[in-house]
């Protein structure tokens, strides 16, 4: 007999008669969805954009050029802000998880508010208040940081479940045999966190990838800065963002199966 899951504690089987009501619900649910989508490309090919002037710069080689161009900026900033959150969010994760009581209380609001302020405000500090400070970077740090600052707080917390999924028997073991607190966390405690966050890290990235669709705030070019540079020479603004939206949606879905792929590999499951 397996064993029973959190799932299974929570939730009752459901019935015949609640089957079939979310199967009526589930067809309810499509149709509805079916309708809206046949509304809003009736609404754009009403409006003419659906017009194949709108169209034609994808059929250009120099349009593809110009948005890959752009994706390598985002795939800069993105890997470098992973990078950084990962640094950054260990040493909170570390802090937090100190037996110094002041230290852990700062790691803790540190990583509360690096989760709570979204990434937009970190970005609008350091495109607006960092001049006035007279302290100047270039467009990809005033991107790259704001990025790294949210996500450090998240993976902290993903660390820190890591970490609080290794048995507390194990620490024990290690005090009891004379190794130091140090080194019970980083040669026994860690090694194993690690492995079982690494899933979850990865899902993480797709959050990454997504702030980094701010860098037209700070005029950086990535893909959506190119995308609106595309709308504007070309007036096509349903075309462009629904093409650059299809390529978000493949880029985040690939690292989702990459990180479901590590799960099934690891017998891991993603921390959320």
């Amino acid at each position: 007999m397996s064993a029973k899951t959190m799932r299974d504690a929570l939730y009752e089987e459901p019935g015949p008669k609640t089957r079939r009501k979310m199967v009526i619900g589930t067809v309810i649910s499509l149709v509805l969805l079916v309708a809206l989508a046949a509304w809003v490309v009736y609404r754009f090919w009403v409006t003419g954009q659906l017009s194949a002037r709108y169209w034609e710069l994808f059929s250009w080689r120099t349009t593809w050029r110009y948005l890959f161009k752009g994706l390598e900026g985002t795939f800069a900033v993105a890997l470098t802000a992973a990078a950084l959150s990962l640094v950054l969010g260990m040493l909170l994760m570390l802090g937090r998880t100190s037996h110094f009581r002041v230290l852990s209380a700062v790691c803790a609001v540190l990583a509360n508010v690096l989760r709570g302020v979204p990434s937009l405000l970190f970005i609008y500090f350091f495109f607006f208040a960092m001049p006035n400070l007279g302290i100047k970077m270039p467009a990809f740090w005033m991107l790259c940081i704001p990025v790294t600052l949210a996500a450090s707080g998240v993976l902290a917390e993903v660390f820190r479940a890591g970490v609080n999924a290794v048995p507390r028997g194990q620490t024990e073991a290690g005090l009891s045999i004379g190794l130091t607190r140090w080194k019970v966390k980083t040669k026994i405690v860690l090694p194993q966190a690690i492995r079982f966050v690494i899933p979850s890290l990865i899902s993480q990235l797709v959050v990454v990838v997504k702030d980094t669709a701010l860098a037209y705030v700070v005029s950086y070019p990535d893909l959506m800065q190119n995308a609106q540079v595309l709308r504007t020479n070309y007036d096509a603004l349903v075309s462009t963002f629904l093409v650059v939206a299809l390529i978000y949606i493949v880029i985040n879905y690939l690292i989702n199966k990459l990180a479901v792929l590590v799960s099934r590999r690891t017998g891991v499951k993603i921390i959320r």
